[in-house]
């Protein structure tokens, strides 16, 4: 495991040679569209658009234009909440937005597409092999027994594809929550237009308005009061792609078992959901008040739980480069604290504009990367190029450190309240400084690791 890492290079770094580059600045949208690999993507593109284009024409057809234009403008309404409270559990270490995108129009095209084909083929089957007094309740067994396990299928494809071609970018239980609840927020967005376009063609057909229509039941139940339904049924299928990540490539059975598993428990947790609608009285809200909201609270605290953890992270791992010179004094401390974060970056604007801002962003990206890297080298996943990428990583951060170094060191003092020495100094005795006590790494057998 981690006895086979590297002992750390020293610096100053070595000009990277010519070749590709495993690690870049994030680059805003309009820039990345004319890098080379969104020619690459062209052909999944095109594939969405085309899930998308036939998505359109199905709801459009069974709600009318005028049910599918007011269907879209109240199911938008959660989409960006849902997608900021995402993007807010992933503030330590942001994915890149081609992933979230790809995730996002995964849920609302092609998983909704299938969904959609196959509910319905299941539903006619059911209606035509069940006996004639029993075909009211084929709707109600398709939406309790088949939709679960076709909706959650599809939305699992867009993890799974995730988990195995953005390997790099899927490093635990946090991102796949992040990347299921992103897929099945696109899945939701689409289901709502259908939903809410259908029952206002419904109203329209019978004369009704107002508070009393099946619109506005709609939009209260699917918009205002389970907004998380999707999300949170298909986060229990990430959580199990996230802890299969965070798993060494040895214990191959459990990766595959548990990524099956969280599956499983979203098909439960969505049947009981729909299965919840066609209960008598008041058992549709003890479902959600006694059932629903709980996992939906422990979800929550588990993802809450799993950020503090990747700062923990930061703490753990990048002593190590400020005691071998890479980083300064203060930069572990600040780089560990999203306030500390902020303060660096403002700092910067202060001082030196957006342009500056955005070197201290890049530098705290490289560095939150080149923590995780040292975690799954640690672990021992994904040792076979670690040396390059490390390599790659702190020449990134060697060239930003001019800017980044001196704002950090102040975000030290204010956003922990703590003395911060001057730029570059390492107090006496400190951790790694001349003179200090040998490597102790948190979590080895001893000090005298890693080597070096």
């Amino acid at each position: 495991m981690h006895e086979s890492l590297p002992p750390y290079p020293q610096q100053p770094p070595q000009p990277l040679p010519g070749g590709v580059r495993h690690y870049r600045p994030r680059r805003a949208l309009w820039d990345t569209l004319w890098d080379n690999k969104a020619v690459r993507a062209g052909g999944l593109i095109l594939l969405l658009a085309l899930c998308g284009l036939i998505i359109l024409a199905l709801v459009r057809e069974q709600t009318g234009t005028e049910g599918f234009l007011v269907g879209l403008g109240l199911a938008v309404l959660p989409v960006p909440l849902l997608i900021a409270a995402f993007r807010w559990m992933d503030r330590v270490e942001p994915k890149p937005w081609r992933n979230l995108a790809f995730a996002f129009a995964w849920g609302s095209c092609a998983a909704t597409l299938v969904a959609i084909l196959a509910n319905g083929f299941a539903t006619k089957w059911l209606m035509n092999t069940i006996d004639v007094t029993d075909r009211a309740r084929a709707a109600g067994w398709g939406a309790t027994f088949v939709a679960p396990v076709v909706e959650e299928s599809a939305k699992a494809a867009a993890v799974l594809l995730l988990f195995t071609f953005r390997r790099r970018d899927f490093n635990g239980l946090l991102d796949g929550v992040v990347f299921a609840g992103i897929t099945a927020t696109g899945f939701a967005f689409t289901e709502n237009i259908l939903y809410l376009g259908n029952a206002f063609a419904s109203d329209q057909s019978f004369g009704h308005e107002g508070l009393p229509s099946t619109t506005a039941a709609t939009f209260f139940v699917r918009v205002l009061m389970s907004p998380f339904a999707h999300p949170l049924f298909t986060s229990m299928t990430g959580v199990g792609f996230g802890i299969a990540a965070s798993l060494a490539p040895r214990r191959r059975v459990l990766r595959a078992v548990v990524p099956v598993l969280g599956l499983l428990t979203a098909m439960t947790l969505h049947g009981i959901w729909n299965g919840s609608a066609s209960l008598p009285g008041l058992g549709f809200l003890a479902v959600y008040g006694l059932f629903m909201v709980p996992v939906f609270g422990v979800l929550t605290w588990l993802t809450i739980w799993s950020r503090q953890n990747e700062l923990r992270t930061l703490r753990t791992h990048l002593p190590a480069y400020q005691a071998a010179g890479w980083l300064t004094w203060p930069e572990p401390l600040a780089l560990s604290s999203m306030r500390a974060r902020g303060i660096a970056r403002d700092t910067a604007r202060r001082q030196g504009g957006a342009p500056a801002a955005r070197v201290v962003a890049e530098y705290i990206s490289f560095a939150t990367s080149l923590a995780f890297l040292r975690q799954r080298a640690y672990r021992g996943l994904g040792l076979e190029d670690f040396g390059v990428r490390e390599q790659e990583l702190l020449h990134h951060l060697w060239v930003r450190r001019d800017v980044a170094q001196p704002a950090l060191a102040v975000a030290a003092g204010v956003g922990a309240g703590v003395g911060v020495p001057a730029a570059g100094a390492v107090p006496p005795g400190a951790y790694g400084a001349p003179g200090a006590a040998p490597w102790a790494w948190p979590g080895a057998h001893g000090a005298g690791w890693p080597p070096g």
